[in-house]
């Protein structure tokens, strides 16, 4: 008798998928604010707090045996938040400069990549079905977002391009990614993890323009409605992912 192929752990790419993927990093930014500055916690201790609870979500995620939107999604916030702590806490408690924290999570990215596909064969997010398959696709996640944080905080600040042209530029970006996978034969990996790193900045900005205030640039929406908006948006769609899915995505 055939034995069935294991069940996919992380979700197919659909437009639901970016569209909450985008809403988990913009949240990401300002809760991160919101805990270290709004709260008073500091950016130590909200690491130290978010990183532990992050540790029992990805403990969670990796008892499923199947992708579960709930437990994905998850972790995928939680992880923006603590990539975001990461990178702020690298640049504003140890004054690592913004142009060296993007190099070095770029290099800490590639060589994910370059370990996930030297024990693997593949970096396709369509074969996750073992243990070790995704503790590589967690740990590219963790550093896509440490990156994306870096690299949007370098373009918005050291370069002084602010919020909305920040947003734009990788918009953009993405945009153009996006094209080039539709119409000029992209590769569909490669085209899927850069698209998935440049969300990142284009969440942060488009977080920081509607929770700053007016005087720097922002909205003035502050960073307890934007991330309660925002999380309503997700709740709902994990929601409504939960109760549309279809059978599961086998490997």
């Amino acid at each position: 008798m055939d034995t069935l192929p294991p069940f996919n752990r992380v979700p197919t790419v659909t437009l639901a998928f970016w569209l909450i993927k985008l809403m988990a990093v913009t949240m990401g930014e300002t809760a991160a604010d919101y805990l270290a500055v709004n709260m008073g916690l500091g950016l130590t201790a909200t690491s130290l707090i978010m990183s532990a609870v992050l540790a029992l979500s990805i403990t969670l995620q990796f008892a499923q045996r199947r992708y579960r939107p709930w437990s994905y999604w998850l972790a995928v916030v939680l992880i923006s938040v603590v990539g975001t702590l990461i990178t702020d806490n690298l640049v504003d408690t140890f004054g690592v400069p913004l142009i060296t924290t993007t190099i070095a999570f770029t290099v800490l990215l590639a060589v994910t990549f370059a370990l996930w596909f030297a024990a693997e064969g593949t970096l396709s997010i369509h074969s996750i079905f073992t243990t070790r398959r995704e503790g590589f696709y967690w740990l590219a996640i963790l550093f896509t977002f440490a990156l994306g944080t870096a690299a949007g905080d370098l373009v918005s600040e050291y370069f002084g391009l602010g919020y909305t042209a920040t947003g734009l530029l990788f918009a953009m970006i993405i945009a153009s990614l996006a094209l080039g996978y539709l119409a000029f034969g992209l590769d569909a990996i490669l085209g899927f993890w850069l698209a998935y790193i440049f969300t990142r900045p284009l969440g942060a900005s488009l977080g920081d323009l509607l929770s700053q205030p007016t005087e720097f640039g922002g909205f003035g929406l502050g960073t307890i409605t934007t991330s309660a908006v925002f999380l309503g948006i997700i709740a709902a769609i994990v929601l409504y992912m939960s109760r549309g899915a279809g059978a599961p995505i086998r490997g």
